[in-house]
């Protein structure tokens, strides 16, 4: 078993990790558990956890709608009350079985009820695996505007099993891969140049690869827990991106993209933004973007999306006395901060974009 032991946020990772979840579980001593599930994580992945753990007392089964447009305040009532109705205090457990929206949407459950009980994060997709389970932040969408309310509060522990990933849909591997690829562009060229060929069904890879971006992740939010610094680099990709799912889930003429799909999207245009203001190499920029269109497929922007696309960067939660904030980078492995972009190089990107 791989390890990060921390006081609270701690990662066990690989199909050994099941024992020291059982100890941990044990130890909490909680009232009364919870398990959030979601109705494909309920069918596909529940048995697989049952099988490795047991509790003294029968955990309370709470399955929420899978997908995006399920984590809202909507989605959080319904919890919270049925929490309360079968009488959960203070000392209770949530596990939280499932993708990233189980886990941003149950951290914000755990966080907010009877101001916090304790909650475990045990991700069950690729996404969830190298990026939301890890790290602390939680939350839930408001309207189309993505993770506008949340909170940084770690879990009380990750448990991280890539078997799980066995019961994902290819789509929803790739999805994951742009963050892994992300870690890469910002991180480590070394990294980066590993995901090259990256093969899911090559298991003892996967792992390697999977624990890889959890450590660097890791790394960067235990210097950086508030975001005020380097933990910033972790939204590369994801300005533009973010207002790209937005849009895209509340326009039915568009692809629905998952988060990994948008984020990839979104890393394309600020690579692009980067070659033009940062001096980031034009050959680099067309590597890795053949890489990320394998993740986002080929899509395509009409004027009217753009410009909507881009006032919704005004509700960006980055943006700073009403300037929209970029990750940029001027080599890989180097990101730029705090970067303001104009916006007629912001169009000129999407063109780039509707061009491949």
């Amino acid at each position: 078993m791989r390890k990060i032991e921390k006081n609270t946020g701690s990662v066990y990772f690989g199909n050994d990790s099941w024992k020291t979840l059982q100890q941990t579980i044990d130890k909490q001593g909680a009232s009364s558990v919870a398990i959030l599930v979601d109705n494909n994580t309920k069918t596909h992945c529940l048995p697989l956890f049952e099988a490795n753990i047991t509790f003294k007392k029968k955990p309370y089964i709470i399955e929420m709608q899978a997908g995006e447009t399920h984590k809202n305040i909507h989605s959080c009532l319904s919890i919270w009350e049925k929490l309360s109705q079968k009488g959960f205090d203070r000392s209770a457990l949530l596990i939280n079985l499932g993708g990233g929206v189980v886990t941003d949407l149950g951290g914000f459950i755990a966080s907010t009820y009877m101001r916090g009980i304790t909650c475990i994060n045990i991700p069950t997709s690729l996404l969830a695996m190298v990026d939301a389970a890890v790290g602390g932040k939680n939350g839930i969408d408001l309207g189309a505007l993505k993770n506008q309310i949340g909170i940084i509060r770690d879990p009380l522990a990750v448990v991280v099993d890539t078997m799980f990933l066995q019961t994902m849909p290819e789509k929803q591997i790739t999805s994951g891969l742009a963050e892994m690829l992300k870690h890469g562009l910002i991180y480590s060229n070394k990294y980066w140049e590993q995901l090259e060929n990256f093969d899911v069904t090559n298991i003892s890879e996967t792992e390697s690869l999977v624990w890889e971006s959890i450590v660097i992740k890791n790394e960067v939010v235990t210097e950086d827990q508030q975001e005020t610094g380097r933990r910033k680099t972790l939204n590369f990709g994801h300005t533009l991106g973010h207002a790209i799912e937005s849009y895209c889930l509340e326009n039915s003429d568009m692809p629905t993209l998952l988060h990994g799909e948008a984020i990839a999207i979104g890393m394309i245009l600020a690579l692009h933004i980067s070659v033009k203001q940062e001096g980031f190499s034009k050959e680099t920029f067309n590597i890795a973007t053949q890489r990320l269109l394998e993740v986002c497929g080929k899509v395509s922007f009409s004027k009217e999306a753009i410009s909507e696309i881009i006032k919704l960067l005004k509700h960006d939660k980055k943006n700073v006395s009403g300037k929209v904030l970029f990750v940029l980078l001027s080599d890989i492995g180097k990101p730029l901060i705090n970067k303001t972009v104009d916006e007629k190089l912001i169009l000129k990107s999407f063109e780039v974009i509707n061009a491949l």
